[in-house]
């Protein structure tokens, strides 16, 4: 683990004033290890800069989901009641992801509560929801193998 997410994680545990364990958390077990070539935070020196960079990598996974989710609509664009579905279950992830974030940072005065590292750890939790999303649309592209019965909607590979 790099320094830098370490200093993180000892900074959110002091703010809620418990000891962290990074290898307990899910998202931050997975947020380690998407961002585990970020030169970003290995650079920055601030709460500031680590704000900024949680945000980056957040807007780069956001722009990856963006694209493999169009990539799949694309794909099985002669599939209408498909796509349709896919929309559907794309809107009410939205609105699982925010409701996830909201559930594990529930405190209305969120920099209060969580202190100064809030929004790198908000954006570190939304970037590891955002990439699970990302591999469960990349299965619609890599589709099955012929004979697996449980494929559904999933493409057989040719």
């Amino acid at each position: 683990m790099k320094l830098s997410t370490k200093l993180c994680l000892a900074a959110f545990a002091l703010a809620f004033g418990s000891i962290a364990n990074a290898s307990t958390t899910p998202a931050a077990a997975a947020t380690a290890a998407a961002s585990s070539g970020d030169k970003c935070m290995d650079n920055a020196q601030s709460q500031a800069a680590m704000d900024a960079c949680a945000s980056q990598s957040l807007a780069v996974a956001d722009k990856e989901l963006n694209q493999i989710y169009q990539q799949v609509l694309a794909k099985y664009a002669s599939d209408k009641v498909f796509t349709a579905k896919l929309r559907t279950a794309q809107k009410a992830w939205v609105a699982f992801r925010d409701a996830e974030l909201e559930a594990r940072y529930p405190a209305s005065d969120k920099s209060l509560q969580y202190g100064s590292v809030y929004p790198m750890c908000a954006n570190n939790e939304l970037e590891a929801i955002t990439r699970k999303r990302i591999e469960e649309l990349r299965a619609w592209l890599k589709g099955t193998q012929e004979g697996d019965v449980c494929a559904g909607s999933y493409q057989i590979n040719t």
